[in-house]
């Protein structure tokens, strides 16, 4: 074997051992990062039983990350969050107004079971000590983090120049408009406390100072201004403006209604809720036929919030759920049920106002006759009940009725499945519970 011949042999082990040893150091690699998760931060506070109360407590605003160690889209997320956490520190240095933290829901089960925490990473906020009412589900990067945080921290309340300025106010949104002899006072800093924690809900507007002088003769004073498509007048607030609690409850109640929109930003966090959906479809024009949904609704089926959720949409959006129904946007308005297994058309819109119709709609649901209905045609209606008691039926008119029967009888057919079901947090973005753990 000549020279160049050995050197030859000599470079290819060479290579190939270093090739072994680059898919070694590789894998070694890999494997670390996949079982490196440590449970501290030096940016991102950690919480558990012990602390958590007092952290969100203690701050202006907590974004709590909810996580599971064995989860990847955790693992994926935790070096984004920390990166957060330092630029939001870096932003609001002041003690005791930011805080990015994160909980083990593994090792802090109580405190997941208490934020019914069923997916990873769950991504909550806290602002004045109180969980608010959406959990964050838009984009999970740094820059995103801090721009949610920038936006957090902005003053909720605009400050009226003059009456004029109440003519900008736009009336297609729900409005609290305050009156205040002047910003230093116990009654102004309660409802900066309310506006902070419904910001996501109504606009807050305020007052104050000469130009609104002859409105706080009486007081300082807060009404609230509903959507001026319903028609409502302004409701004045009459309780105590230095209780908290009893001006959020109030707020609450103003500015959460009990018919909200549906739209393609809310409807994972509305399919998260879990309830069925009745959802009016109607061109955004047609304002009359919201505000008689909104009416029957009030009128009719408040006793049946929490266990169905009622929505309006924008059918000229929303055109996938009306093709499921066998219809489109020339068929607006229209009214149907997604139980999130099956959809559900209301027979007649026409029949809207007629007492009990949507009640009655809303019930057979409950029950299970719509479903039974629509996989063997309506329920038979018994002999007995067309006759008298005191009468016998005849022969011939029982034979009639039982052809009658015959011909409603229908094949099983499946009614149409949900669509909105499909807004449902994804398993590309959450893992769901132990059972659903993600292997790497």
């Amino acid at each position: 074997m000549d020279t160049m011949e050995r050197l030859s042999r000599m470079e290819v082990w060479h290579r190939f051992l270093c090739d072994k040893w680059l898919r070694f150091s590789f894998l070694l690699f890999l494997m670390v990062s996949m079982l490196w998760c440590p449970s501290s931060s030096q940016w991102a506070n950690q919480l558990n039983s012990a602390n958590f109360d007092q952290v969100v407590q203690s701050n202006e605003v907590v974004f709590v990350n909810f996580y599971a160690n064995w989860c990847r889209f955790s693992q994926m997320l935790k070096p984004i969050w920390e990166e957060a956490a330092k630029a939001t520190k870096s932003e609001f240095p002041e003690e005791g107004r930011v805080a990015l933290a994160g909980v083990d829901c593994e090792s802090e089960s109580e405190i997941a079971k208490k934020y019914h925490i069923s997916k990873y990473p769950t991504l909550k906020l806290f602002r004045n000590g109180r969980l608010a009412k959406r959990e964050y589900r838009s984009q999970r990067s740094k820059d995103a983090f801090v721009s949610f945080i920038q936006e957090q921290m902005k003053d909720p309340i605009v400050m009226l120049q003059d009456k004029m300025a109440l003519n900008n106010i736009d009336e297609k949104k729900r409005n609290v408009i305050a009156y205040f002899a002047n910003t230093e006072g116990p009654d102004y800093k309660v409802f900066m406390r309310v506006a902070s924690s419904l910001r996501d809900d109504c606009n807050f507007y305020v007052g104050t100072g000469d130009a609104f002088r002859p409105e706080t003769v009486p007081g300082n004073n807060i009404m609230f201004r509903p959507p001026r498509t319903r028609g409502d007048q302004d409701m004045l607030y009459m309780g105590t403006l230095n209780n908290f609690e009893l001006l959020l409850a109030w707020a609450n109640d103003k500015c959460i209604p009990l018919v909200r929109e549906i739209t393609f930003e809310n409807g994972e966090e509305l399919t998260e809720e879990g309830l069925p959906f009745l959802i009016l479809f109607h061109k955004t024009e047609d304002t009359d036929v919201v505000q008689k949904y909104n009416q029957v609704i009030s009128r009719e089926l408040i006793q049946e919030k929490g266990n169905i959720n009622f929505l309006t949409a924008d059918g000229t959006k929303f055109t996938h759920p009306l093709h499921h129904l066998g219809k489109s946007a020339a068929d607006l308005p229209l009214v149907a049920i997604d139980s999130f297994r099956h959809m559900y058309l209301f027979p007649d819109i026409n029949e809207l106002t007629v007492p009990m119709k949507l009640k009655t709609f809303v019930q057979d649901l409950h029950s299970g006759k719509l479903h039974r209905e629509f996989h063997h045609g309506p329920d038979p209606v018994t002999p007995e009940s067309q006759t008298q008691p005191s009468q016998k039926p005849q022969p011939g008119i029982v034979i009639n009725q039982q052809q009658q029967q015959k011909k409603q009888e229908k094949k099983p057919t499946d009614p149409p499945e949900s669509t909105f079901v499909k807004l449902k947090p994804s398993e590309h973005r959450y893992s769901f519970g132990r059972d659903g753990r993600d292997e790497l």
